[in-house]
């Protein structure tokens, strides 16, 4: 099953499921979604539940946060999470703190989804990945599956959990393919990190895209005679620091990669931790992985210069073990 397949068949079966969840965006319904990721909703479940909204994220992120508060559980889509910047008032002012500010009189269950990530030549507006901009603010949750699998279980949970949760879907991941367990009752909870490659010199932390960037240069390495163990972390908030810390206690050093500007990025964050918890399993420096400090450019040449590559992991990991 592919990727945007998944994440299709778990809103179908969140949608049987409860009669409160209910889908909002932008061209959602009758044009079947701009990466066909809900495409037949509309059809199936008619236009009470797939809303066609106007083409205005604030308006989207309002109507959602406010159905949750009311007792709904919209999943609401962003075209792109780049679009989310003028609807970031409703996200971090609302969404993530009316629970608390109600004193858990209130509460906010909604997901917001929709694509992220770099690259295609969408240029400096359309083609960033803030995922770091919402792990820092308390209350939301965050979520970036890899796998075509994670994809829906990750989503099942994030539309049944009582908090706003931010789902990234990278858009280099539609198209992939994998198994995906048919099971209406499957899930993947938040906060369990998978190891997606065993090793034993180096650990590889990744999410989304870049678990396939390190997949790829993990195998290159093995060639080399390095064994890389690749950890996905799946969520960002919840994190599972207990994976990781095994997995640095086996292997000693360490390589963070990110798609994000390298500079504040969520990487910085795993590696502050790693030297409170885990200084004295290092035998290295950790290492840092993540895109160029610039406006992501257009020219192809130099987007791909900007995006943090498997190059990139591949001169990290021969540092740290040299």
């Amino acid at each position: 099953m592919r990727y945007s397949e998944a994440l299709r068949l778990a809103m179908t079966e969140e949608m049987e499921r409860d009669p409160d969840v209910f889908i909002c965006g932008e061209e959602v319904g009758q044009y079947q979604g701009t990466f066909r990721v809900t495409e037949g909703l509309i059809q199936k479940f008619g236009p009470m539940r797939v809303v066609d909204t106007p083409i205005s994220e604030i308006g989207i992120a309002g109507l959602a946060t406010g159905a949750a508060m009311a007792g709904l559980r919209p999943i609401a889509e962003f075209m792109t999470w780049s679009f989310a910047l003028s609807a970031m008032d409703q996200l971090i002012n609302h969404a993530a703190k009316i629970t608390y500010m109600s004193s858990g009189r209130i509460r906010c269950p909604v997901v917001f989804r929709g694509p992220a990530g770099t690259g295609n030549q969408l240029s400096a507006q359309h083609s960033q990945s803030l995922e770091a901009w919402y792990a820092h603010t308390p209350g939301l949750k965050v979520a970036l599956p890899y796998a075509p699998e994670d994809a829906k279980g990750l989503l099942k949970t994030a539309v049944r959990d009582e908090s706003p949760v931010v789902f990234m879907e990278h858009a280099g991941l539609y198209a992939t393919r994998g198994e995906v367990p048919e099971d209406p009752d499957f899930t993947v909870p938040f906060g369990q990190a998978a190891v997606r490659r065993e090793g034993s010199d180096v650990t590889l932390i990744a999410y989304s895209l870049m678990v396939k960037k390190c997949l790829s240069a993990a195998e290159r390495l093995a060639a080399e005679g390095v064994s890389c163990e690749v950890i996905d972390l799946r969520t960002l908030t919840p994190l599972d620091m207990d994976t990781i810390l095994a997995s640095v206690a086996k292997t000693h050093r360490v390589v963070v990669t990110q798609e994000e500007w390298r500079n504040v990025g969520f990487a910085a964050e795993i590696a502050a931790r790693l030297a409170d918890e885990a200084f004295d399993e290092l035998d290295a420096p950790i290492k840092r992985v993540g895109g160029a400090d610039v406006p992501m450019p257009y020219a192809r040449e130099l987007e791909q210069a900007a995006i943090a590559g498997e190059q990139q992991i591949l001169d990290a990991v021969r540092d740290a073990v040299r």
